[in-house]
């Protein structure tokens, strides 16, 4: 049974949060703190698995508290509950909520939200790894995208889809800007999936907020994180993004399909970085003998941490409120037959998509994978397509290793 703790000042609130969440009593315990103070108190004194607190409150408002709860409790999901909220509050919560629901929030919303959050805490059986995660606000990025994205902001000339398309090259703004435009305070009725779409939604001063207040990039250790480590796990990253939308351009014209699948390939190895910021060079160390014994990424990170990257991965960008087709493709990407779905979307083109990149280019230890799930792919009538795949895919990769040696080869888009 699942423990949730309700702050908000207004009595009158906490007495609907009752009414509303009578029938969950069965699955979830529940309890109400009336301020910061009482909320934190009430942590110190037992084990809670979820904090949903209201924005304003006098004394200590709700960043004032999430941020106290992430550094003293960092394995809590921390969700932010609010019907005042603007802008300048949105952003000031970026850092310490997961996510952010509007008020009035109906009940199956709010069900919903924090029972997917405590459904998630099953991928990560390893408790030090799911309270390094979970503290998690932002992830490691190269800085040439940060410099090239500030300066296109400031551009006279600056264009939502323009900035949108260089957002689209980035895996840590990508997931931070698409977690801010699926939360409930946009009020949007679908998960968008799009990074340029989501610039779009939320507009150049939201985005420009958002770059300049977060510093997505100064905040990492370089001895944890180096720039060479962040631009491989990038490089592939975007390759892997460019060559599922190939894939699924094959099956499928449906915009919104192709833009998960970039956007699954794209944050396919986000759990690479999150583990790489937390644990360093050793976990660089793990991937390195995982190349050297010529064995996968996900066997080597599972006996010695309990938890893969695509387990990691998976958890923070769901924690983050990401469709649930991108976080299934993180989740499964090395082992799509472990999915309990069977029907061709983001993870099926991920899937293959990193699994050639791999095959072609064995020589790289810091993205090696798996092989193909063939089972898997035989089931959803993949099998006859494989061949055409892997065609594609060495196309592009000695294209692009063509660019490169000349010195003609741009940084990947959306695409």
């Amino acid at each position: 049974m699942k423990k949730i703790l309700f702050v908000d000042d207004e009595p009158n609130v906490l007495d609907g949060l009752r009414r509303l969440l009578h029938p969950m009593r069965h699955e979830w315990q529940v309890a109400f703190a009336t301020s910061g103070a009482e909320a934190l108190e009430m942590l110190a004194g037992e084990p809670f698995d979820v904090i949903v607190s209201d924005m304003r409150m006098p004394g200590m408002n709700g960043v004032e508290l999430l941020t106290e709860v992430k550094r003293r409790h960092p394995h809590l999901v921390r969700i932010m509950l609010s019907g005042h909220a603007d802008q300048e509050d949105l952003l000031r919560s970026v850092g310490p909520t997961h996510q952010f629901l509007s008020k009035p929030c109906d009940t199956e919303t709010l069900k919903a939200t924090v029972a997917r959050a405590c459904a998630l805490r099953s991928l990560l059986a390893n408790e030090r790894l799911h309270k390094l995660i979970t503290r998690m606000d932002m992830l490691p990025s190269p800085v040439f995208v940060y410099t090239q994205i500030l300066e296109a902001i400031q551009a006279p000339d600056a264009s939502a889809r323009k900035i949108g398309e260089m957002v689209a090259r980035d895996i840590g703004l990508t997931a931070k800007i698409l977690q801010m435009v699926n939360s409930a305070f946009f009020g949007i009725p679908r998960r968008v999936s799009d990074p340029v779409q989501a610039v779009c939604l939320l507009g150049l001063d939201v985005i420009q907020s958002l770059v300049l207040s977060i510093h997505v990039f100064s905040r990492f250790d370089q001895d944890k994180v180096p720039p060479e480590f962040v631009e491989a796990i990038w490089r592939h990253s975007m390759t892997v993004g460019k060559l599922a939308r190939r894939f699924a351009a094959t099956r499928s014209t449906d915009r919104h399909a192709l833009d998960e699948a970039f956007t699954a390939g794209m944050l396919h190895d986000v759990g690479k970085l999150a583990l790489a910021a937390n644990l360093g060079g050793s976990y660089r160390q793990l991937l390195e003998i995982a190349h050297q014994q010529q064995i996968t990424a996900v066997r080597v990170e599972a006996a010695a941490l309990g938890a893969t990257h695509a387990e990691v991965g998976a958890y923070l960008m769901g924690l983050w409120g990401l469709p649930d087709s991108i976080v299934e493709a993180l989740a499964f990407h090395h082992s799509p037959s472990e999915s309990p779905q069977r029907l061709f979307g983001p993870l099926a083109v991920v899937h293959v998509a990193d699994c050639l990149v791999a095959e072609i280019q064995p020589e790289d230890s810091v993205t090696a994978g798996s092989a193909l799930d063939t089972d898997y792919l035989a089931a959803l009538g993949l099998a006859d397509t494989i061949p055409a795949w892997r065609e594609i895919c060495g196309k592009m990769l000695a294209q692009e290793t063509t660019e490169e040696m000349s010195g003609e080869r741009k940084d990947p888009v959306c695409g």
